[in-house]
């Protein structure tokens, strides 16, 4: 798959050990730009980067006691970014928390587990396809109003879709 831009991943966990771990998973792709954050606030703060992924635990209190938990910082992220994909991952098993997070608009729950890792993966890649996606159709776009010759949009047309292959 060719990538053409970067992709910004907001990681946040309270465990310090488990962020580090997410963070070697996905740095080894050169196009993931990895942002981490021990509390949910210090993702806030930081929203202005504009994220295209966020993987927001559920418990967010080992670094501040008081800290908001992750439904709070979702509800919170979807008040200033009510597109950017949201993530939640959780030891929690519970059904009715995962119903939650989802209730409150976010994209995915994903238990931490084993396999938790190639889940987010998958995740992560279909955000880029997703991404890919949405270029490739805003470009179509641009080129359909900018060419009123039909002629001249096919070759632009073809021209983009093997720039995007």
């Amino acid at each position: 798959m060719s990538i053409n831009k970067t992709i910004t991943i907001f990681l946040v966990d309270d465990n310090a050990l488990y962020l580090k771990d997410l963070e070697i998973a996905f740095t080894s792709k050169p196009y993931y730009k990895i942002v981490t954050f021990a509390t949910g606030e210090l993702c806030l703060e930081q929203m202005a980067l504009k994220p295209d992924l966020i993987i927001l635990d559920y418990y967010l209190n080992n670094v501040k006691p008081d800290a908001l938990n992750g439904l709070e910082i979702l509800k919170k992220i979807r008040a200033i970014n009510s597109d950017v994909p949201v993530v939640m991952l959780s030891v929690e098993t519970s059904p009715v928390i995962a119903q939650n997070c989802l209730d409150h608009n976010a994209n995915e729950f994903v238990i931490k587990s084993d396999i938790c890792f190639a889940r987010l993966r998958e995740i992560i890649t279909t955000v880029l396809l997703d991404k890919q996606h949405e270029t490739k159709g805003n470009l179509i776009s641009h080129l359909s109003k900018a060419f009123m010759s039909p002629a001249i949009f096919v070759i632009a047309l073809v021209a983009s879709i093997f720039h995007f292959k």
